[in-house]
């Protein structure tokens, strides 16, 4: 027999049940559905729309809640009153992909809010490393970093970047000038087609794997060397798998329309979307070349060719000395070179082009300034300009170009102060061009801190926010963040990072607007920024109140 209960009977019943059961208040648990909990900011979603007040809740790598969170429901609570959250920022141009090695926590990138790297840029990734010159290249390598490598193909590159666990993503893109000298080192000749037919196969394999696109530098070699026609070939394998094409292009000087159109040409032929890397128009004579550099870009986009830029926020580049040197010279690396400086004819012939380079294009002399050398003997010359050496040494400076590439086996870094301050901030405020660093993670320690590299390694991101939005006012502070979070993710096709919404992954970067500021300079670069407060990647905190916590939960990122 059934029995019916009344309302009565219902109401008592369940009321001595809970009394049975009830606990003092001391000892009841909240249920805690959220990892972390940031709560009271001043959001920049990363579209450049309006900023807003809400709470953002993170489970696991996710943001699954925004608005009004409890605090109670959050394992972590970060009470960020009165600083902005946003998207960590992606570095669409950098060069970490061999540095990462040994400086994994990335102090450079991550303690100024970068929390994705896309790296393997101007044509030179750290894989995949075979073939020819394949012994000289890692020797390199570990000769720069100070840490081993023991990669060789691409995929054996991705697993030993896992295993050794790395604060910040890593977003990897093939490099052009590798996949041609694993197949035919540095010599300035066409590919056979078994030749042509093995790189393709690389790039096949590397998107396949997760690669994000190709990277040109046309102005080093091997890329020097190769045709357009060749180039407009692999990039259209990158085009059937979906990725992008980014180009160090063949100059920068004198030669800069030419060399846009050339990649405007390879994007058009190939139908794949383009990027300008580090847009610039160095050396004084080139600057009116800066608004004509940008109408190709708006009128190419207008013709249906998908093509962007990037730059950096400073009015001086950074590259190897040997920039300088002509192509025919830089043939068969540097015992080519080598040979060609202790010959007297050929360095007679080079040193007249080295004139012309410098005092035509880039700047004079006294603008180009030691970043690093390979030996400890000339160490001491490093933040001396080469007028300065030269002076040293009671020599043209020219001549102190080329005895410190013959003294360093063509191993020296520069500084050159090229630009204009008025065309930095014409190229960075066009809204086809994003911000990237052109930098790498790296911190002042080991073979780092011998060195005085470009403020960009430690100050690009704070300085966009600091100098550029809040003191010049180039742009409102939405637009800055857009820049370096949503723009380059659609860019490289990173489509769960780059916005704050629901379901993408807790990438962010927390700082006060009022008082971010990039604080390294050329004077004194190995300077962290000062106004990021914390730094959250896939969910972690890396950086805790300015600091690094040690944290390693960055990822080798996929395409697709």
């Amino acid at each position: 027999m059934t029995r019916r209960f009344s309302r009565r009977d219902f109401v008592k019943s369940s009321s001595a049940a809970l009394g049975a059961f009830a606990l003092p208040r001391s000892r009841v648990r909240v249920v805690q559905e959220f990892d972390l909990v940031v709560r009271n900011g001043t959001i920049l979603d990363g579209t450049g729309g309006p900023t807003w007040q809400g709470d953002l809740g993170i489970v696991a790598d996710t943001i699954t809640a925004i608005g009004a969170i409890d605090p109670a429901r959050g394992s972590r609570v970060l009470d960020v009153s009165g600083l902005h959250v946003s998207p960590g920022f992606i570095d669409i141009h950098s060069h970490s992909d061999s540095t990462i090695f040994a400086y994994p926590t990335a102090d450079s990138r991550s303690r100024q809010g970068i929390t994705t790297e896309v790296t393997g840029q101007c044509g030179f990734s750290a894989a995949p490393l075979e073939g020819v010159d394949a012994d000289i290249r890692r020797a390199n390598m570990e000769e720069e970093t100070g840490a081993p490598v023991e990669w060789t193909s691409i995929a054996s590159y991705f697993k030993t970047l896992e295993e050794i666990g790395i604060s910040v993503n890593q977003a990897f893109m093939l490099g052009h000038g590798s996949l041609r000298q694993t197949v035919a080192g540095l010599e300035n000749r066409l590919l056979s087609d078994d030749e042509m037919a093995t790189v393709i196969r690389s790039i096949e394999e590397g998107m396949d794997l997760g690669a994000f696109g190709l990277t040109t530098g046309l102005e080093y070699t091997p890329g020097t060397f190769t045709p357009t026609e060749e180039i407009v070939t692999l990039a259209r394998v990158i085009a059937r798998r979906g990725g992008f094409y980014a180009s160090h292009i063949r100059n920068e000087e004198s030669g800069l329309l030419s060399a846009i159109h050339e990649a405007i040409q390879i994007g058009r032929e190939a139908r794949l979307p383009v990027q300008i890397s580090h847009l610039k128009a160095a050396g004084r004579p080139n600057w009116s070349k800066q608004r004509a550099a940008l109408d190709l870009i708006e009128s190419a986009r207008r013709d249906g060719v998908h093509v962007m830029a990037d730059a950096y926020p400073y009015t001086a580049y950074s590259t190897s000395l040997t920039i300088f040197l002509p192509p025919w010279a830089l043939e068969g690396g540097w015992d080519g070179l080598g040979a060609r400086l202790n010959n007297a004819a050929d360095r007679a012939r080079i040193r007249e082009e080295v004139v012309e380079s410098v005092t035509g294009d880039p700047g004079e002399f006294s603008l180009i300034v030691i970043a690093s050398t390979k030996t400890e003997q000339n160490r001491h010359y490093v933040g001396k300009s080469l007028a300065e050496v030269g002076e040293t040494w009671g020599v043209e400076p020219v001549d102190a170009v080329l005895r410190l590439l013959v003294e360093e086996e063509g191993t020296v870094s520069m500084i050159g102060h090229g630009m204009s301050p008025e065309n930095v901030e014409m190229v960075l405020s066009h809204p086809l061009v994003m911000v990237g660093s052109d930098g790498a993670s790296i911190a002042p320690i080991g073979k780092a801190a011998e060195t005085r590299p470009h403020p960009r390694l430690y100050g690009c991101c704070p300085r966009v926010l600091a100098h550029y939005c809040r003191e010049r006012g180039i742009f409102d502070l939405p637009t800055a963040v857009r820049k370096m979070t949503a723009t380059p993710a659609d860019q490289a096709g990173i489509n769960d990072r780059g916005r704050i919404a629901g379901r993408k992954k807790a990438d962010l970067v927390v700082f006060n607007a009022a008082a971010v500021k990039d604080e390294a300079t050329f004077d004194d670069p190995h300077q962290y920024a000062s106004g990021i407060s914390y730094v959250v990647v896939n969910g972690e905190v890396v950086v805790d109140h300015g600091e690094h916590t040690g944290a390693r939960p960055g990822r080798v990122l996929r395409k697709g």
